[in-house]
């Protein structure tokens, strides 16, 4: 995070302490400031050196904001979330459920004029909401003993694994587990910088309707995803990013030519199982899946048969992992029954180690700090039809 950014993280953080004088929370004022974010950064778009369609309508723009004052004002932003919460495809996503949270009008026309307005966010290299959302995050931490129970992918070690996967513009990108969307906009902007001039129409179609897709649990934070995907030029509909599902407990019924994703840490999957007088039946701790090749506990492993159930043909997938993943607890066996089971399906799987796990880039976050460092792998799996013989995975340091 450079200086600028960082300056302007911090005076983000100065309005979040006078809005919980105001008893706002930390995670309201986050949510708070996404949608605000977002209506600038839309507004910023159709001037000058972009000069975009606007991708909101004027009557529910930013301008509208800034021209009202007083109750006006906190009528008209709560209309603004209603009505954009009623629209279809993306847009309608973003503000789906949205409420007003900033119930003195005075604070939102501060945070509106004197925090939002003065600064030229879609000019700034750094995904600076994404900045403010974790930075907050971290203090939302700091005063709950659970946590936020979130973990985000510093930005060095996404464009690292996406310089090594090269995305091609023919290319469908999934990440299962997409948080605010790093990988799927790290791969939509290498395929924007490496082959930007040469894309024909149908390519330049493919990336805005459909290039990625992702899933995400946290309702919030797949918000923000879908807001970075739509301030980028994406527009689908449907919505590419999937809110409030548990990516693991079913095929989507799709594949994909390149996965990438970091997903979430921890020994042991949950699930629960409900019946269908829709009452909770039981808990298991493992998800019971025809197209997984063995049936374990280990969240890591579930992630690692999952993604490559979502990979066509020669598709292939970065995945973050610990480094122990394959080898724990007799999970060495777990592996190389995949690996035998999708060869003998016509369907090896190569595994390559691209980054070394002794040295894991630095933390970016506050969040990042208080947590233990930990041994990091960075698989590539691939599928090559063409091989027939049985070959167990097999690991490569770059």
């Amino acid at each position: 995070m450079n200086n600028t950014t960082q300056q302007i993280v911090n005076k983000a953080w100065n309005f979040a302490h006078v809005l919980r004088d105001d008893g706002l929370s930390y995670m309201a004022y986050t949510e708070q400031i996404t949608f605000l974010l977002f209506l600038k950064m839309a507004d910023e778009l159709t001037k000058p050196p972009y000069n975009r369609k606007p991708i909101v309508p004027p009557e529910l723009g930013w301008r509208s904001l800034l021209e009202r004052d007083g109750d006006e004002l906190e009528v008209h932003y709560r209309h603004i979330l209603e009505e954009l919460g009623k629209r279809p495809g993306m847009l309608g996503a973003i503000f789906k459920k949205a409420r007003q949270e900033i119930q003195n009008p005075s604070t939102l026309r501060r945070l509106i004029v004197d925090l939002i307005d003065t600064e030229k966010w879609s000019s700034m290299q750094a995904d600076v909401k994404g900045d403010i959302y974790e930075g907050l995050l971290a203090k939302s931490a700091a005063e709950s003993p659970k946590g936020a129970g979130q973990y985000f992918t510093p930005r060095e070690l996404i464009k690292a694994i996406v310089d090594c996967v090269r995305p091609e513009p023919g290319d469908t990108v999934c990440d299962p587990a997409c948080g605010t969307g790093g990988f799927l906009l790290g791969a939509h902007d290498f395929v924007i910088n490496t082959h930007g001039k040469d894309l024909d129409p149908d390519q330049k179609k493919h990336l805005k309707k459909g290039f990625v897709q992702g899933w995400e649990l946290v309702p919030n934070t797949a918000r923000l995803c879908v807001m970075n995907l739509y301030l980028h030029g994406i527009d689908a509909d449907p919505c590419p990013v999937r809110s409030g599902v548990d990516s693991l407990a079913s095929h989507p019924g799709q594949h994909f030519s390149l996965v990438l994703t970091n997903p979430p840490f921890g020994k042991k999957s949950s699930i629960a199982i409900v019946n269908e007088e829709g009452d909770l039946e039981k808990e298991d701790t493992a998800y019971e899946r025809q197209d997984f090749w063995t049936t374990t506990k280990n969240k890591q492993l579930n992630f690692l048969q999952h993604v490559k159930s979502l990979l066509k043909i020669n598709g292939r997938c970065a995945i973050v992992l610990p480094d122990n993943v394959l080898f724990e607890g007799g999970a060495d066996q777990h592996a190389l029954h995949i690996e035998d089971q999708s060869t003998q399906a016509g369907r090896p799987g190569r595994f390559r180690r691209l980054l070394q796990p002794q040295e894991p880039p630095p933390p970016q976050t506050d969040l990042d700090r208080r947590q233990p460092r930990r041994p990091l792998a960075v698989l590539r799996v691939r599928r090559n039809h063409q091989t027939r013989q049985s070959q167990p995975g097999h690991f490569l340091a770059a």
